[in-house]
């Protein structure tokens, strides 16, 4: 026994030598490699990537289909769905003789709709620059020298949401195969380009091609890391649903000064119904809304207990002085279903504003979903406690018979949406994978239940019926999916040597 627990050592140690030696093959191929790794990386995010801009997405999904084949990637294809208007999946695949597993290595390539006029001057949704600093205090690096300095960061949309992630795979991949390294499994590549809309046909594709896109994990890699500067391993996403509430009015403006005080106002009407849905303390006021709810498991406790506070600071950075649910932490909030408005919209204001009682308002609330919550239900839920504020509910305009019928009617869309799936933390291949990821920092790996954002992950459990994993490379104070998005250039080295690190994994 003990001879064997000495060859398993030795084998670990041995493991262990040699991981860190192709790293640093790795780490030596990036630097040497650098201007031309930020140059592709350039290109791809001067190319537009809102997923409903038709022509640009496929421009995307051409040019990473190309890089994939300039790297020597096999059976480089479009995955498409039966529409030729959704945007395709970009696959490609490396098979390794007598390997015995496959990871499938995920990001997309889509990013969320953009306003340019928000940014910050001199910056540009698709016009990338890169900054010695944060947008607010940085200046612009016009003719950068090489190495880059780790602190700069490189500002666009898709910079770190997610095309930052789609680099760092390929460039992992591209230094691992020219430093002569030999990869242990066989390696596909999946690449989205509809994620940050909902990834409404994704199910569709991978039922289309689940002959091809069998593998034991999957490795997504998208978020952040935590906002300790940490590096992460996540083992679940929250789900996610939409709901749009467009309350109505008088059928025309009316002048506010003719009419107000006997005309009601659906602005007025919206407000007081959003604020009917949570109480002072931050608790939602749906009935239901959090009975379904799966406990986080004993494990799953004890790992969150080890992640690093850095709330204070966090409250100062961001600009708040007190949580929306009070006495819950960050982590504790995020393993709960929420209730977000995402945006409200009625008559004009500022320079166009007019003295008028509007003729609708409308809300979108965005529906966050943990496990054992389901999406259809949870939108049930949220229209029957609209009914009961004493709302005529219907799915079109109101007639003028339902006008003079009911005092408060409201149009309800209900928007697609999916449910959280999460990965066990015991799952023997997630420790190996954790562990992978030790070897590029000597700070602790931490190890979250769930990604506070979504992800299409459902479709993958269900449909390919396989596990997964979150790999987060970005800095936390990104922007994802706001104005001034970023990504800090030591987090994108970082996210090649993770992606690099789990690639060489021996799972056997």
């Amino acid at each position: 026994m003990r001879v064997l627990s000495l060859a398993l050592s030795l084998l670990f140690t041995h493991n262990l030598i040699a991981q860190n030696d192709n790293l640093d093959k790795v780490r030596s191929f990036t630097a040497k490699n650098e201007p031309s790794i930020y140059s592709d990386f350039v290109s791809f995010l001067q190319i537009p990537n809102v997923a409903t801009d038709t022509p640009n997405i496929h421009k995307n999904a051409d040019f990473l289909a190309r890089m994939m084949n300039a790297k020597g990637i096999g059976n480089v294809q479009l995955l498409e769905a039966n529409d030729k208007y959704v945007p395709p999946v970009v696959y490609g695949e490396v098979n390794v003789p007598r390997a015995t597993k496959t990871v499938v290595f995920y990001a997309h390539y889509d990013g969320q709709p953009v306003n340019a006029a928000t940014w910050a001057k001199g910056l540009g949704p698709f016009q990338p620059q890169l900054l010695n600093g944060r947008y607010d205090e940085g200046a612009a690096i016009q003719s950068p020298a090489f190495p880059l300095n780790a602190n700069w960061r490189i500002y666009a949309r898709g910079a770190s949401d997610d095309k930052a992630g789609i680099m760092a795979i390929l460039n992992a991949f591209t230094a691992i195969k020219k430093s002569g390294i030999s990869l242990p499994y066989n390696i596909k590549f999946f690449f989205e380009g509809e994620e940050e809309q909902g990834s409404p046909h994704l199910g569709q594709i991978l039922s289309k091609y689940k002959a091809l896109l069998q593998s034991d994990l999957w490795i997504i890699c998208d978020g952040p890391v935590h906002q300790s500067g940490y590096k992460q391993i996540v083992f679940g996403a929250r789900g996610d649903a939409h709901v749009t509430l467009k309350v109505y009015g008088p059928k025309t403006p009316l002048h506010s000064g003719h009419y107000g005080n006997w005309v009601p106002n659906p602005v007025m009407m919206l407000a007081k119904l959003l604020a009917s849905m949570k109480d002072d303390n931050g608790t939602v006021t749906v009935k239901g809304f959090y009975d379904d709810v799966t406990p986080l498991s004993s494990l799953e406790k004890k790992s969150l207990s080890a992640v690093p506070d850095v709330e204070t600071a966090l409250k100062r950075r961001i600009g708040f002085a007190k949580e929306d649910m009070t006495g819950k932490s960050l982590n504790e909030a995020i393993n709960l279903p929420s209730l977000n408005i995402n945006g409200i919209e009625s008559s004009n204001i500022g320079t166009i504003q007019a003295n008028v009682i509007p003729v609708s308002a409308t809300a979108v609330i965005d529906l966050r979903l943990v496990p054992g919550n389901d999406w259809k239900r949870q939108q049930q839920r949220v229209i029957d406690h609209i009914i009961q504020q004493g709302f005529f509910v219907t799915e079109k305009d109101p007639s003028n018979e339902e006008r003079a019928r009911y005092p408060r009617i409201v149009q309800v869309t209900r928007g697609i949406g999916d449910n959280a799936e999460r990965t066990s933390m015991d799952w023997p291949v997630a420790q190996k994978v954790v562990a992978a990821v030790q070897q590029t920092t000597k700070d602790p790996v931490l190890q979250i239940p769930t990604l506070g954002g979504s992800l299409p992950v459902e479709d993958l459990v269900k449909t390919l019926n396989t596990k997964f994993l979150i790999v987060p490379i970005a800095n936390s104070d990104n922007n994802q999916h706001a104005e001034n998005e970023n990504i800090r250039i030591q987090n994108f080295r970082e996210g090649i040597d993770m992606m690099a690190s789990i690639m060489l994994i021996r799972f056997q």
